[in-house]
């Protein structure tokens, strides 16, 4: 489902990431842990093709059959809004769009019809216990909530591969624990691939597979 191989990345004399590799199978909910700076966050990115790796010959990134390595920055955006699904810390929903309206912004984005898109987004927000808030602004949803729509959004377009930075870092327990949950059941229900990066040992523990990274590489414990 994924296959990242020869991952590397420096910022000047800055290495963050030093020749790492990474599979992951379909439906499979990977955590990767490891000290703040140990390029957790980069690798994602590069997986995400929010980032390029350094240039190496051997490098070579596939998501569902795809080489990404070959693909040209218009076709990247096309597949990184068709096939990934993102999740951070801080929900980043535009405060001027109510919640049912963010969640559609990726699928208009993809060309979907308002009424197509807007099938989708309230089926979602339905899913995730938000029916009674599809006209509410961020400022009027609880933490938990914005995260949920946020989750929404990552999912409108039916993505292959959900990729979470920190996805409960900014929550309360409670919500956090719901959260954790929640991705279990979009594996379960969707099918989803997710990786994880996560400080948080309870949501790490619960993966199928847990890596950690230590200074831009993966470390065995």
């Amino acid at each position: 489902m994924v296959s990242a191989k020869h991952i590397s990345k420096s910022y000047g004399d800055l290495t963050v990431l030093k020749n790492v590799s990474l599979e992951v199978k379909k439906g499979e909910v990977v955590s990767i842990v490891g000290p703040s700076g140990a390029g957790k966050t980069t690798l994602l990115q590069i997986i995400g093709t929010l980032d390029t790796p350094s240039t190496n010959t051997d490098t070579s990134i596939t998501i569902n059959g795809t080489s990404l390595t070959a693909l040209k920055q218009k076709e990247l955006s096309k597949f990184r809004n068709k096939h990934i699904g993102f999740i951070f810390q801080f929900h980043q929903l535009l405060p001027e769009f109510t919640a049912l309206e963010n969640v559609c912004i990726p699928a208009y984005i993809a060309k979907t019809s308002k009424s197509e898109a807007e099938k989708r987004a309230k089926e979602l927000l339905d899913f995730l216990g938000l029916s009674h808030r599809y006209n509410h602004k961020p400022n009027e949803l609880s933490g938990g909530e914005q995260q949920r729509v946020a989750v929404a959004r990552a999912l409108i377009n039916k993505p292959a591969l959900i990729l979470a930075d920190e996805p409960s870092g900014n929550l309360d327990t409670e919500s956090a624990e719901h959260l954790h949950e929640l991705f279990f059941k979009l594996r379960d229900t969707f099918g989803q691939t997710l990786i994880i990066v996560t400080h948080n040992k309870e949501l790490a523990n619960m993966a199928d597979r847990k890596l950690t990274m230590v200074d831009g590489t993966f470390v065995t414990e």
